[in-house]
């Protein structure tokens, strides 16, 4: 509800509550009742409260309180909503609709954490809490960066992706005419024909099905189209590892924290969300014991793909960019240096 019905709603319960005391049914609202009713945020700034929050302390907040809904990086679990990516899917057939990629407001993130979540526990979090959790979703989102921190003072300075295409609803002027005029009854067909099928499984009707309503009959479906045979990758020359630089494996060590919510190493890892990593680096991609791969990481492995260096740098950067169909959510570690000392600290895990 914006702030200017807000306040007509407002006036309006004050107006009914002195009414009922002159009946001597209930009594005026309160200020600080009708403070703790408005706690909406405006894409202005108005009715935001003192605080702040930063990444890290978002993360914590948001593994806590949100992933087992919308997953460890706001990828969405089971059909809770997906709240990062989308970049870029907006005016294709399947829009993936995020924080990121679609939300005009930041406000509109903050006001909703703080109003009605975490499910089941509404209004639980502090002011802090939400600043924090707002900024690890900037971040889940590639906005901002780890180190980010989000209060009242920055606040309105976050201009988001997306703000540009929204704009006043217009459908009086444009769209109610046209659906308001006489309709037209002359001219139509005799017959409707089916002349293409539809991309959804199962919404044109079969040719098996006989005649179609109306005299038309389906056409045959195409031939499905091949499958695109998997890109044969050379086998690369894995040569002989060197000494461990053990300043970067510490660092390594720091960075992979990200990744932990998935992947094990060590003595004991087993297989999460992600395969068991020890001996990743210069093994061939997909063959993990007891994991169920992707049906492309599996014909990666299966055309020859192994795990160097090189290849683990591109795919951590960017997952999805690398291998479309990976199973890997992860939006990628943006920072080279990191990815470094993350393959110096698994090359330690060698089985």
């Amino acid at each position: 509800m914006s702030k200017f019905l807000k306040v007509i709603a407002g006036a309006a319960l004050l107006s009914a509550t002195s009414a009922h005391a002159e009946m001597g049914l209930g009594r005026e609202a309160t200020p600080e009742e009708v403070a703790a009713w408005d706690i909406d945020i405006r894409p202005d700034g108005m009715g935001l409260p003192v605080g702040s929050g930063d990444v890290y302390t978002g993360e914590e907040l948001w593994l806590e309180n949100c992933s087992v809904c919308h997953g460890d990086f706001a990828e969405g679990t089971g059909r809770w909503p997906v709240l990062a990516g989308g970049f870029g899917t907006l005016e294709g057939d399947r829009p993936v609709k995020t924080v990121g990629s679609y939300w005009p407001y930041l406000s509109t993130v903050y006001d909703y954490i703080y109003r009605a979540m975490p499910f089941g526990n509404a209004q639980s979090l502090s002011h802090d809490d939400v600043y924090a959790l707002t900024a690890y979703l900037l971040y889940s989102n590639d906005l901002v960066d780890d180190e980010f921190e989000l209060s009242n003072e920055n606040f309105t300075d976050v201009e988001m992706p997306n703000a540009p295409n929204f704009f006043m609803d217009d459908r009086m002027e444009t769209e109610f005419p046209l659906f308001t005029v006489e309709a037209c009854m002359e001219g139509c067909k005799d017959n409707v024909e089916i002349t293409a099928r539809a991309a959804v499984i199962d919404v044109t009707p079969d040719a098996a099905g006989g005649d179609l309503e109306g005299g038309g009959e389906a056409p045959a479906a195409a031939e499905e189209a091949p499958a695109e045979e998997a890109p044969v990758v050379e086998e690369a020359v894995v040569e002989e590892p060197a000494a461990l630089d053990m300043a970067l494996v510490a660092e390594g060590e720091k960075n992979f924290r990200q990744c932990k919510s998935c992947h094990q190493v060590g003595e004991g890892a087993k297989n999460r969300t992600g395969p068991v990593l020890n001996g990743i680096v210069g093994a061939t991609a997909g063959m993990v014991d007891g994991f169920r791969y992707s049906g492309d990481m599996a014909d990666a492995g299966a055309g020859g793909l192994v795990w160097t260096p090189e290849e683990l740098t591109a795919f951590l950067a960017d997952p999805k960019g690398y291998m479309s169909g990976t199973k890997m959510t992860f939006r990628g570690v943006r920072d080279e240096e990191d990815i470094a000392g993350i393959i110096e600290y698994l090359k330690s895990f060698a089985e």
